[in-house]
């Protein structure tokens, strides 16, 4: 074969067709590298008979070449061909022989200066990360609107029944308890909130969270407060419930306060209603209570349903059908969901609060309160993320009655973490704190992060530098999808 060609007479240079290979499955697979002068991306096609093997052809140069795929809107190397770190980071590499008719096994070597444009290069990855080019996957509106309604559907016609678990314990508090013993039973039991039971009325009649205690805890650092720490052995949550009544202003026309009606759900409820229960109404959880009982006795409480129970049915139901829902192929820095670093991503209107570990404590609370958020993310100078601070980290301080003696602004986070440090388990395992996600990964992807026991919210980083760029949470997303 003459590979060799002729312009006006004298011969051209030789190109040599190369087979490109990611066997590795995905939906939208490209090629880039130092022949394409890192300025454009090769679309990938499955063979036929084999879909999770892409290939694409490619005339080369005889010489080194490095290259890198672009799979479902993340930069990737193949791990079991030759491959070396350098300035684009980890790339897979290939050296040809002058002989087209030779074909060699592509091996590591330093090679000579590649003529690559660093500039095209740099603009190709921040277009990939940002989404903007054509070959990250884009959707019409009406197959945005067709997923958006086969979710719906699903949830329709899906009740609470297959949330239930074989077994387990669901914990709930007499609101006759002494504030002080409610928090240590959430503290020991591993739990951030409970149901509360009214035995006078024989009734669940709300719950009690870590937010309860982040209120209290502000309210006794607080120097006109009339509630003490000893009046913690003796105060009830009930009283605390009905005194958070009237600061809110929650009163009838009497001046007798008027509590916040508990926000539940029953086996028979269909999953999108309790979806929208728990986003409509700002609550974690709703607890499921079956209140037909054919001999007359106490309501039962059979679980607390949350999204991210609900977020596991999707994605187990969706697992082997997710490439015809063409809404969770896209990539989440290219949709409205979370919260984003103002200049970096769409912003819904909340700007993004980030603390530094040496930050008090006081300003994490405050924070997690007047911003009504779940969560803060703990940054470095230079907003890389180190960790993350979120409401069920309060009851931390019930380890050896700490707050008995802290001051809320001389504590910093940093302490405050390192208090809880073992206080985690088993609702929030240490290392599911600080999950994080590439705005590059695919909603799909978030998704089934997101249903993990534990995992309330990924911290959106940049890769590499883990610097913190958005935050999405479980609300996020079901506010998307049920838009």
């Amino acid at each position: 074969m003459d590979a060799s060609r002729e312009v006006g007479g004298v011969p051209g240079p030789v190109l040599i067709p190369m087979r490109f290979v990611w066997p590795y499955g995905g939906r939208s697979v490209f090629l880039s590298g130092s022949f394409t002068r890192w300025s454009e991306l090769v679309p990938m096609t499955p063979v036929e008979g084999c879909p999770t093997v892409f290939q694409a052809i490619y005339s080369l140069l005889p010489g080194y070449h490095q290259y890198k795929f672009f799979v479902d809107g993340e930069w990737r190397h193949d791990e079991h061909q030759p491959y070396v770190s350098g300035e684009y980071g980890v790339v897979n590499t290939i050296l040809l022989a002058t002989d087209p008719s030779f074909l060699p096994n592509p091996v590591i070597s330093p090679g000579p200066n590649m003529d690559v444009d660093t500039e095209a290069f740099q603009n190709l990855v921040r277009i990939t990360d940002g989404s903007l080019t054509e070959a990250v996957p884009r959707i019409s509106e009406a197959d945005l609107q067709g997923s958006r309604h086969r979710i719906s559907l699903f949830l329709s016609t899906r009740t609470v029944y297959e949330l239930l678990p074989e077994s387990g314990k669901v914990v709930a508090l007499d609101v006759n308890l002494p504030v002080k013993q409610a928090f240590h039973i959430l503290y020991e039991q591993g739990i951030p909130l409970a149901p509360l039971w009214d035995f006078t009325r024989g009734q669940f009649v709300g719950v009690l969270s870590a937010l309860d205690f982040i209120l209290i805890l502000r309210e006794l650092g607080n120097h006109g407060s009339n509630l003490t720490e000893e009046e913690l052995e003796t105060h009830t949550i009930s009283a605390w419930k009905e005194g958070k009544a009237y600061l809110n202003g929650q009163v009838d026309e009497h001046g007798r306060a008027l509590p916040r009606l508990l926000v539940h759900g029953g086996p028979y409820d269909n999953l999108k209603d309790v979806a929208l229960k728990i986003i409509q109404n700002e609550v974690a959880t709703v607890p499921i209570i079956n209140s037909s009982t054919e001999d007359g006795s106490f309501p039962q409480l059979l679980h607390l349903a949350s999204l991210s129970g609900i977020l596991k049915c999707i994605c187990r139901y969706f697992k082997h059908c997710s490439s015809s829902l063409p809404i969770l192929q896209l990539p989440i820095g290219a949709i409205p969901v979370g919260t984003w670093v103002p200049q970096i991503g769409e912003s819904n209107g909340r700007p993004l609060a980030m603390l530094r570990p040496s930050a008090p404590l006081s300003s994490a609370l405050n924070l997690l309160v007047e911003a009504q958020v779940s969560s803060i993310p703990i940054v470095d100078d230079n907003d890389s993320l180190l960790d993350i601070y979120c409401r069920s980290d309060i009851t931390a301080l019930a380890k050896d009655r700490a707050y008995t003696h802290i001051n809320l602004n001389e504590m910093t986070i940093h302490q405050a973490l390192q208090l809880g440090q073992d206080a985690y388990a088993p609702y929030e395992p240490r290392s599911q704190r600080c999950q994080m996600c590439l705005r590059s990964d695919s909603l799909h992807k978030v998704m089934e992060r997101l249903a993990n026991p534990g995992v309330r919210r990924l911290v959106i980083v940049e890769a590499g530098s883990k610097r913190v760029e958005g935050i999405v949470s479980l609300s996020d997303i079901f506010r998307f999808l049920l838009a």
